[in-house]
């Protein structure tokens, strides 16, 4: 589609990002434009003077990248997939990454947009709604404190059973560090906190 969705959250304003030509040659697929975007703010901000070791991971100086690739939405092996990033993982206080398959991913892209960059923080609860290339921030007060079935249900109803909903419940709410990003009611984009051994 040519273009990611720029969600700032702090100023309340949606804006095109069109990542440049020669950046679409150099990092591909979701995961790889999810990265240089991800630079591209980390440099950004250490011109500011922000300390990134010591940046708080839940705090407005973060970014959230939602990303799908070239593939994504084509019927091409495995391209419901999407992925999320963002600079500082509150789990582990390196770069998050995570990645999710599903309808979301191809249903972005049908919305007209290769991506989704969240930045700063809003200061009441809202949702992004994509429709048909048109995007918008909507309050959703309503929907705090209910687990992601119900939050996807409820969005359904409003929008229309033909539309794929990503969200947190109480725990992403609740700031809950291994907190995950749900979509298509069980699909999940997150940190696996289980710890393997044995090669298990």
């Amino acid at each position: 589609m040519g273009k990611f969705l720029d969600v700032d959250l702090s100023k309340g304003k949606l804006s095109d990002y069109v990542p440049k030509e020669d950046t679409l040659r150099l990092f591909l697929g979701g995961k790889g434009l999810a990265l240089a975007i991800i630079m591209e703010h980390a440099r950004k901000l250490a011109k500011k003077g922000v300390n990134l070791a010591e940046m708080d991971p839940l705090g407005p100086d973060n970014i959230l990248v939602f990303a799908t690739g070239p593939a994504t939405g084509t019927g091409f092996p495995s391209s419901g997939r999407y992925h999320v990033m963002a600079l500082k993982s509150p789990l582990t206080g390196s770069v998050a990454s995570a990645n999710s398959g599903g309808e979301w991913g191809p249903y972005l892209k049908f919305a007209g947009y290769d991506g989704v960059i969240v930045r700063g923080a809003a200061e009441e609860s809202v949702y992004v709604s994509i429709m048909d290339g048109k995007a918008e921030l909507r309050d959703a007060g309503r929907l705090w404190g209910m687990n992601t079935f119900d939050t996807t249900g409820e969005l359904k109803k409003e929008h229309g059973k033909d539309v794929s909903v990503a969200c947190i419940g109480p725990a992403g709410e609740n700031l809950v560090r291994f907190a995950n990003i749900i979509n298509d009611e069980h699909r999940a984009a997150g940190k696996d906190r289980r710890r393997r051994s044995n090669g298990k």
